[in-house]
């Protein structure tokens, strides 16, 4: 079996929101008990990331650390058409990830104790992001 949808995500700005709802929600509605759940994201400057979901200051620290990593108007870069944080966005995506696999069982996700599924914004503004979540089983 084979079942397919995609959803679009608000962001705020450079951050995490957390998906794993709308995740879940496809995986059930598919009707697959057992299988695996491709989560993707259609986009270069945002990523998709699997995370502890019981301390916020998780996510906040990886935001710091990759801030430091791939900073905003870095000289070295020569893609600067859209502003300072648009090649350090790629960059960050390209670090991360635009796909994820997560096993189902029992028409639910087989995600650890603490994870959470995550977009994460590497932009600066608000951008609307598109989620493709396929599911075979």
């Amino acid at each position: 079996m084979f079942h397919q949808e995609s959803f679009t995500v608000g962001t705020r700005g450079r951050g995490t929101s957390e998906i794993t709802g709308q995740v879940a929600r496809a995986v059930r509605d598919s009707g697959i008990g057992r299988g695996l759940c491709s989560v993707f994201v259609h986009h270069t400057s945002a990523s998709l990331i699997v995370c502890e979901n019981a301390d916020p200051s998780v996510r906040s620290d990886l935001e710091r650390y990759f801030a430091r990593l791939v900073p905003d108007g870095d000289p070295a870069f020569r893609h600067t058409a859209e502003g300072p944080d648009d090649m350090p966005a790629h960059v960050r995506s390209v670090l991360t990830a635009t796909s994820l696999s997560i096993p189902i069982e029992g028409s639910e996700l087989d995600l650890g104790t603490w994870q959470g599924v995550y977009l994460w914004e590497h932009r600066t503004d608000p951008h609307r992001r598109r989620i493709t979540v396929s599911v075979v089983g």
